[in-house]
């Protein structure tokens, strides 16, 4: 399994932060290499804005050129299959650009399950049993809290060579959107 390509300075992270080019990340993941015009075709944008995309997410190392073509009609792919942000130990600056990427991505995750609610009828019933919710309240520590979200992303980076290697995709397989988060929450009066 590669290691994921980390991310913490703030203009790379900004340039990730957008609604435009997290479609087109993942438009690239689901189709494999596209061109600016197929991509304008299937977000519905121009496709001197896709190139524009392309090229700021190509600058920032998230994809790069698959192959001969000039203009909109080049091939582009992913770079990295698995990227993580950190800003934890950063300036305020980048602390804000993370801050921004997440409440983007927190966003997205939510239009993403009120599209599933509206349509879970038209995937069949398997896909209605399989699709889940999970809320829990548990006491941990900030280190266990650490390796709960490292055992999650590991569980699910057994899965992402399929993003790349379409054989390695079961049929039947579909695109998952798998979302997960832990977070601390306020104490309550009494210290709970």
């Amino acid at each position: 399994m590669p290691e994921p390509r980390e991310i913490t300075d703030a203009r790379t992270m900004r340039a990730y932060a957008h609604p435009t080019r997290l479609a087109l990340l993942e438009l690239i993941g689901r189709e494999g290499e596209i061109t600016a015009t197929r991509a304008a075709e299937m977000l519905g944008e121009s496709p001197g804005t896709m190139s524009w995309h392309l090229q700021t997410l190509a600058k920032y190392g998230f994809v790069e050129e698959a192959g001969s073509g000039k203009g909109r009609s080049r091939p582009w792919r992913v770079s990295s299959v698995r990227t993580s942000f950190d800003s934890t130990k950063a300036d305020a600056g980048t602390k804000l650009a993370g801050d921004e990427m997440v409440r983007l991505m927190l966003e997205r995750g939510r239009e993403r399950q009120r599209q599933w609610f509206a349509s879970r009828d038209s995937f069949g019933v398997g896909w209605e049993r399989a699709a889940f919710v999970s809320e829990s309240l548990v006491y941990l520590t900030a280190d266990e809290l650490d390796a709960i979200g490292e055992e999650i992303t590991e569980i699910i980076a057994r899965h992402s060579d399929r993003l790349e290697d379409r054989s390695k995709r079961p049929e039947g397989a579909l695109p998952v959107s798998l979302t997960a988060y832990g977070h601390p929450l306020p104490p309550t009066e009494s210290g709970n």
